[in-house]
């Protein structure tokens, strides 16, 4: 199934508001600054979105829509279910951050404002529990995982990941987390238990 094709109009138009949003905030830009910004009139503008929050949520999904670039790139490597899961790992919260600090407007709504980052999330969310699924599935057929339902595991997978996210981007842990690989996919892969337990 091809996808459908991108009017080059309404890619620049996203690109254009992400950076007057970033540098001035959400509520400090009018659809007419894009408009101006862009290059292009009111018109046409509106023939693409019928309002701000459609071009702010445009601008979200499109930084996660990187995101999943640079994480569907991991499914593509050459290494072990064990290697692939933790690159995977470190690849998101790197994506997540960089794509929050390059946005200063997604930055703030990202504290502030979750709910909107998480509306716009959700089909991403979709996309990375299939991912996570694909690599935990591979880890099963190969020995490696023990896994009774590995959509369970992979959504459970996401949501620890996602809880880790904020104080990542705010570097309260970045570093512990870059300096202690090894230690978190130890406590990730083996447990903390010495003993087996089927749930």
């Amino acid at each position: 199934m091809k996808t459908p094709k991108v009017s080059k109009t309404r890619v620049l138009m996203v690109d254009v508001a992400r950076r007057l949003f970033a540098q001035y905030g959400k509520e400090n830009v009018t659809m007419n600054d894009i408009a101006v910004a862009s290059g292009k009139g009111r018109r046409t503008l509106y023939t693409y979105f019928g309002s701000k929050d459609e071009v702010y949520l445009a601008v979200i999904e499109n930084e996660l829509d990187l995101m999943v670039e640079r994480l569907q790139g991991v499914l593509r490597m050459p290494l072990s279910p064990e290697k692939k899961l933790e690159e995977y790992v470190f690849v998101h919260f790197e994506a997540v951050k960089e794509a929050i600090t390059r946005n200063g407007s997604l930055r703030a709504d990202f504290f502030r404002n979750i709910y909107e980052v998480e509306k716009a999330r959700r089909p991403i969310d979709i996309k990375e529990i299939r991912m996570i699924r694909e690599i935990m599935e591979e880890g099963a057929v190969k020995g490696v995982f023990r896994l009774q339902s590995t959509q369970w595991a992979a959504m459970m997978f996401l949501y620890a990941l996602k809880g880790m996210e904020t104080p990542y981007i705010n570097n309260n842990i970045s570093n512990y987390i870059k300096d202690h690989r090894t230690q978190i996919m130890n406590v990730i892969l083996n447990g903390l238990s010495t003993n087996k337990y089927e749930y």
